[in-house]
């Protein structure tokens, strides 16, 4: 168990192998340095480099600090414990005990450690590779002879033997060396093609990175918004809540206070009327006629009443009892909806701004052939001039404007068109042209709008550039939301639910109007 412990401490995390020349970067992570080398070559042609194991970033390429003591630390523990060698296999002159291999001769089929590579042959017939076990395969496998050369016809490895007398002889050949310096210009003209590729994929992974992340910070943002906006209307409901509850027990309380003191007079007048009832049921159960007749006159008058005027004077002290016991219900419902309505109008303020409900449309931008109705809010598409007053900024074609004006904030107004659905909806500067065909909304690059007719889809149009708006609308409905600092337009069709249909992203440069096109027999009606 302590072995297995002590080789996850010297284990590197790249190539998961025990240490090889342990180096460590400035945030304290080690690593084989032929490891980390490669790794930190790769970053190079990113721009940045970062530490794989905490992400730790340098600015520049990080130093690489050598730890000779945990290098021999690791050495002692492959050599005490040779079954953690990942490459399996060791030295063939090491008898006594099992020692990792550091390198492969071809030539003599075995495998050294690095004791004896350095005393091992320096010839070139000696040919030295990583460690390996597939000696075989460096070898003929009909003349077990050295593969020294390349069949460039056959594409394949032989010796001598297949070269001169072989089922090789005769074709084109090449020496190892020379074909394989062919092979890497190829592979180096084909990585020259990979580079850029890789380079333009980089980028767009860095692109889709950066989109992440701007979607996770977004998405907090709104998150956030949203937590904030519930915990206002909670509040406000609240308060709402407690409002028409206090409403309610002040009503209570009003109309118990009168039933009350009503009460207490009927109570009053009770034990009167019962006092009176006593005594006369004693005189009419009184057996002596004198004693019944020499009761005073005036206490029977009063007790019986006289007629006509006693008997309207009787009727004035009558305790008249109202009808109470019902609360002001309408009262407390139209301070409920009253209510619930401002939270709605705060709701809408926050997402969309302040809307614009004292929006009219300016008779003195109108064309020709636009009816204004008398309250200013509805234009149509008429057959005959109207006979507007025709100034300069009078529109040659069935277009007007709002006589609002934005040039800060947020805002949004709402608009319903005719079904004939022949018109257009949107923003403009009062500068945009008059005349000509550059004065249509949408356009030029003065107008922003949306539009739909009876023979096109819906679409947006901002200096003639057009974009489809999908699926279609499905009903006459909209409203237009401006934020004029973020220069942002947005249109939503009022539809169950709502939907966004487009958002125009611009810098206004102007203060902007309410756009309004109609054409054929359409019509479009404020309706904020």
């Amino acid at each position: 168990m302590a072995a297995a412990d002590m080789g996850e401490e010297l284990t590197c995390s790249i190539c998961l192998s025990i240490y090889t020349d342990p180096v460590t970067l400035p945030c304290g992570h080690y690593f084989c340095q032929g490891c980390i080398g490669k790794v930190l070559d790769t970053q190079e042609e990113s721009g940045g480099y970062s530490c794989p194991e905490c992400r730790a970033e340098y600015q520049e390429r990080p130093a690489l600090q050598r730890n000779r003591k945990l290098g021999n630390i690791a050495e002692r523990f492959l050599y005490t414990h040779p079954e953690q060698d990942r490459t399996g296999i060791f030295c063939t002159y090491c008898i006594q005990a099992p020692v990792p291999a550091a390198k492969s001769c071809l030539l003599c089929e075995a495998s050294l450690c690095d004791a004896h590579v350095r005393v091992h042959s320096k010839s070139t017939e000696h040919v030295l590779t990583e460690p390996t076990t597939s000696l075989g395969k460096r070898k003929c496998s009909v003349h077990n002879e050295l593969l020294k050369y390349y069949c460039c016809e056959d594409g394949a490895c032989i010796c001598v033997s297949c070269c001169l007398a072989g089922e090789h002889r005769g074709h084109r050949v090449e020496l190892l060396n020379e074909a394989s310096e062919k092979k890497k210009e190829k592979l180096r003209n084909v990585l020259e093609k990979l580079k850029p590729e890789r380079e333009q994929t980089m980028k767009k992974l860095k692109s889709m990175q950066c989109s992440k992340r701007r979607l996770v910070k977004k998405a907090a943002g709104e998150t956030e918004r949203i937590t904030a906006l519930f915990r206002v209307i909670r509040e406000q409901l609240e308060a709402l809540e407690k409002r028409l509850l206090s409403d309610i027990s002040r009503q209570k309380e009003e109309l118990f206070l009168q039933l009350w003191d009503l009460t207490e007079q009927l109570e009053i007048k009770k034990d009167e009327l019962s006092r009176k009832i006593h005594h006369i049921e004693e005189l009419c159960n009184m057996a002596d006629p004198l004693t019944v007749l020499q009761e005073q006159e005036s206490n029977v008058t009063a007790f019986c009443g006289a007629e006509g005027a006693d008997n309207e004077d009787r009727k004035k002290s009558d305790i008249k009892v109202p009808a109470v016991g019902d609360l002001d219900e309408l009262l407390i419902s139209e301070t409920l909806l009253t209510g619930l309505a401002g939270i709605v109008t705060g709701v809408k303020e926050t997402i969309y701004g302040q809307e614009a409900t004292d929006m009219l449309l300016d008779i003195n931008t109108a064309g020709k052939y636009v009816a204004i109705s008398e309250d200013k809010k509805s234009a149509s598409c008429a057959e005959t001039d109207q006979c507007h007053p025709q100034t300069p900024d009078s529109f040659q074609y069935a277009q007007v404007l709002s006589t609002t004006e934005f040039s800060s904030g947020r805002h949004y107004w709402e608009v319903e068109g005719s079904e004939s659905q022949d018109w257009g909806l949107g923003v403009s500067y009062r500068s945009i042209e008059k005349q000509g065909l550059q004065s249509v909304f949408g356009k030029n690059n003065k107008s922003w709008c949306l539009y739909q007719g009876d023979l096109v889809d819906c679409i947006t149009m901002h200096n003639s550039e057009v974009k489809s708006v999908s699926p279609k609308i499905s009903c006459n409905r909209f409203r237009i939301s401006l934020d004029y600092e973020a220069g942002r337009l947005s249109f939503y069709e009022l539809s169950e639910p709502i939907r966004h249909l487009h958002t125009l992203n611009t810098n206004f440069t102007e203060p902007l109007h309410a756009a309004f096109g109609i054409w054929m027999d359409s019509w479009v009606r404020i309706i904020s």
